[in-house]
């Protein structure tokens, strides 16, 4: 990040991505910060109606120029038929690999109020305020995999879970590094007293947490993760795991909280750099019809300000907004109220 500068890019992408990222850029732009500019680009499938890509070079040019990315939503029923690399999704998919975004942190809490509409008993869940760190790159999604017939004529399938030492080592940093912004707790996940892959894992964040002596350490393996974050989720602070077992625990997390609509997330690369987006997809269903919840758009603005330009006041700032919002009534039909999408955004400014 250049001195003195926020370069954001602002990919909206389809459904109703343009309009809760609207209500984003009108709370970054409420905040007043110095130096910040907005560059907009197209992805997904307003991209390929456009430009015949759901990511052309100029947008990929975009993201490269820029700080970080508020991303909106990528998915277009009407496309579906493309050819895999031709579909929308891939937006999303290639700028992970094209910027290094190698760590998926997904906040999840139960916001005052809003108990009872959680899948958990609401005594458990006002006590759920966590973040899982996710790596994103590596273990059993981008091993050496196949089908095979085996000697005796059968049908095999295979996938290699594997992590390489400096893999875990960045991530478990990532991971530190939250909870450092956070309660100084993190948890590991693994499943070491069955697979090696988990092994290195856990040693590597045993080594790892020596640069990081402020921060208490623990390990679980994921089926009683899993178990304690139904049982006990007000017992985590941050936990960091693998890719596949960050993917099923950060899904089950998102569902304890209430609403889809209320869950962030970033996707960082190694330094500053990293894109932030909501959890829920494009909604072609109710696109245009301001009927959306943007909170999960901006909540993940509040990310931005906070892991890409260590900027904690605003950040904070903003997700008081929201609970005050939340606090004052103003709920989507997602969470059971009849709010629309810029009546929310009229809030949340209004908050700040």
């Amino acid at each position: 990040m250049k001195s003195n500068t926020m370069r954001i890019a602002v990919f909206a992408g389809d459904g109703i991505g343009p309009e809760v990222t609207e209500q984003a850029v009108r709370v970054l732009e409420t905040l007043g910060l110095p130096g910040l500019e907005l560059v907009e680009g197209d992805v997904g499938g307003a991209a390929y109606r456009k430009h015949g890509h759901p990511l052309p070079s100029a947008t990929l040019d975009i993201a490269r120029s820029c700080d970080a990315i508020l991303f909106g939503a990528v998915g277009d029923f009407g496309l579906d038929t493309l050819e895999r690399h031709l579909r929308p999704e891939q937006a999303i998919l290639g700028l992970r690999k094209e910027l290094g975004l190698f760590a998926n942190l997904r906040p999840a809490r139960v916001f005052e109020g809003l108990e009872s509409l959680t899948s958990l008993r609401p005594e458990v869940a006002r006590e759920i305020d966590l973040l899982i760190v996710r790596e994103l790159n590596g273990d059993v999604y981008f091993g050496e995999k196949g089908m095979r017939t085996t000697p005796d004529g059968r049908r095999e399938g295979y996938d290699i879970m594997s992590y390489a030492e400096d893999e875990v080592r960045r991530i478990a940093r990532t991971g530190f590094e939250a909870a450092m912004k956070r309660g100084r707790r993190l948890c590991s996940v693994d499943k070491a007293n069955v697979l090696e892959t988990s092994q290195l894992w856990r040693d590597v964040v045993i080594e790892t947490a020596v640069e990081f002596p402020d921060v208490e350490l623990s390990h679980m393996y994921v089926d009683n993760a899993a178990m304690q974050l139904v049982k006990n989720p007000g017992d985590f602070d941050v936990i960091v795991t693998g890719n596949l077992f960050g993917d099923i625990l950060s899904d089950q997390a998102s569902m304890c909280v209430g609403s889809i609509g209320l869950l962030a997330s970033a996707s960082l690369a190694e330094g500053t750099f990293g894109l932030y987006e909501p959890i829920h997809g494009s909604a072609p269903d109710i696109a245009g019809k301001g009927l959306a919840n943007p909170m999960a758009t901006v909540l993940s603005a509040a990310m931005m300000l906070r892991y890409s330009f260590a900027l904690e006041e605003p950040a904070a700032r903003i997700e008081a907004a929201v609970a005050r919002a939340l606090a004052n009534g103003v709920r989507g039909g997602d969470l059971g109220g009849n709010s629309g999408t810029r009546e929310i955004g009229d809030a949340i400014v209004e908050g700040l």
